[in-house]
């Protein structure tokens, strides 16, 4: 039981972690090319618009994550309305994604000066902005698709379409950029077009015979859609929590440090966004495996899972900790096209500050999908809150106040912390009542 169980476990993480590493990778791409064609401003219009991005992303991945959790749990329970969540899904997202659409095609400024932006980065920023917004219900359906064909038992087909969108990505990225002089419209093109490749990977598997999912032509159903998000909101605040600290530090730095302040975060927030996609590969990976063996009442099946996740997270976060420590100067110049040593300064420091909270936070990223994974909605909700919008916010706020930049690095950590106690309480009296 336990060799079968740590096989799964092994191929369905591994095959996840390097799928989302791919996403990170092309958002990194995206960074560098950025940095060589528009330079500091440049980065400081891709910050000012990841938490849209990020907030895209989220909508997609609370009701992808949630729809196919439910989808798996009602599987197991050999309940005929799994079928329905599907469909349900993607006629949400669709309708969710009108307004992103209509605030691309007619305010893409508006929408940076509201981030923050002057009006020097407004104008820089419109044509990357109108474009990736415009495109919001591809990334939505895409990780709705991705997330069922995960869940339907075709982890490697995920990743490969997962990866292939990636590498769309960076080679496009480059194409459309330089030889064809289309600076930043050219890198929201990139990014826009690759979920499209992305769903036409996964789009396989329904030709497939093992193919359970089912398209069902029916009006959205409220009811389903809440019973997807219950399951799906913590997956929500773990992806909209990377928009929250965004726009929190982006406000805060401006006061502070100004624009070459929020190009420094850029840096950061990038690089950290490669370390949270890998906790994410775990989370995805045992998400799965956690709601099959929960809803057969497997229980102890399950609790085995999440220790093997979070013996994952916590070793690659000394990977993080060690590879941020050691290449702290390489790391930074990859976006320092123009050499400017107040950023690289302020992004020195910030990266010796912000990177140590990953010890804390690829356990809380781990044990909130747990959560979710296995029913426990609520106390997923409640972890996932206080780490993407309470904590941060309230540490951010309050060191920023006493030590200035130093403080806003640090209060990524304190955050994670505070919430990594939260989660501890709750688990052992989780345990303590399935016994």
């Amino acid at each position: 039981m336990s060799q079968n169980l740590g096989r799964e476990y092994t191929k369905f993480v591994s095959q996840n972690i390097l799928g989302m590493l791919g996403i990170s990778i092309y958002i990194l791409a995206d960074t560098f090319y950025i940095s060589k064609a528009a330079g500091s401003n440049g980065i400081t219009v891709l910050n000012l618009c990841l938490p849209l991005y990020n907030l895209i992303y989220a909508i997609g991945s609370m009701i992808g994550v949630g729809s196919a959790t439910r989808f798996t749990i009602l599987k197991a329970q050999r309940d005929s309305g799994c079928d329905r969540f599907f469909s349900n899904a993607v006629f949400c997202c669709l309708i969710i994604s009108i307004p992103f659409i209509l605030i691309g095609a007619f305010s893409p400024d508006g929408i940076l000066r509201i981030m923050g932006g002057d009006a020097d980065i407004a104008s820089l920023g419109v044509p990357y902005a109108r474009i990736f917004l415009m495109f919001a219900p591809f990334f939505m359906i895409n990780f709705i698709i991705n997330a069922f064909v995960r869940n339907d038992g075709a982890p490697s087909l995920a990743m490969a379409a997962t990866l292939a969108g990636s590498f769309f990505n960076i080679i496009f990225d480059y194409i459309f950029m330089f030889p064809m002089g289309m600076g930043m419209a050219g890198a929201a093109l990139a990014t826009a077009l690759s979920p499209i490749v992305s769903t036409c990977i996964c789009g396989i598997h329904f030709f497939k015979k093992d193919n359970q999912i089912r398209f069902l032509w029916q009006p959205p159903s409220l009811k389903r859609l809440f019973q997807a998000c219950q399951l799906g909101t913590s997956a929500f605040i773990g992806e909209f929590s990377s928009g929250v600290t965004t726009t929190t530090f982006n406000f805060l730095i401006l006061g502070i440090a100004g624009n070459v302040g929020v190009a420094a975060y850029g840096v950061i927030a990038n690089l950290a966004l490669v370390a949270t996609a890998m906790f994410n590969g775990v989370a995805q990976g045992s998400q799965p495996l956690i709601s099959r063996y929960y809803g057969k009442g497997d229980t102890l099946a399950a609790r085995r899972l999440l220790h093997y996740g979070i013996a994952t997270a916590l070793a690659l976060s000394v990977v993080i900790l060690f590879i941020t420590r050691v290449q702290t100067d390489l790391l930074i110049t990859m976006f320092n096209s123009e050499g400017s040593k107040e950023l690289h300064g302020l992004a020195f420091n910030g990266i010796r500050l912000y990177f140590p909270g990953f010890i804390f936070a690829g356990f809380n990223i781990v044990a909130t999908s747990y959560l979710s994974a296995s029913d426990c909605a609520l106390q997923a909700l409640a972890t996932s809150f206080s780490r993407g919008v309470i904590a941060i916010i309230l540490c951010a706020f309050t060191l920023s106040r006493i030590l200035g930049m130093r403080g806003i690095w640090s209060s990524f950590m304190a955050a994670e912390m505070l919430t990594t106690i939260m989660i501890m309480i709750m688990l052992v009296y989780l345990n303590k009542r399935r016994k």
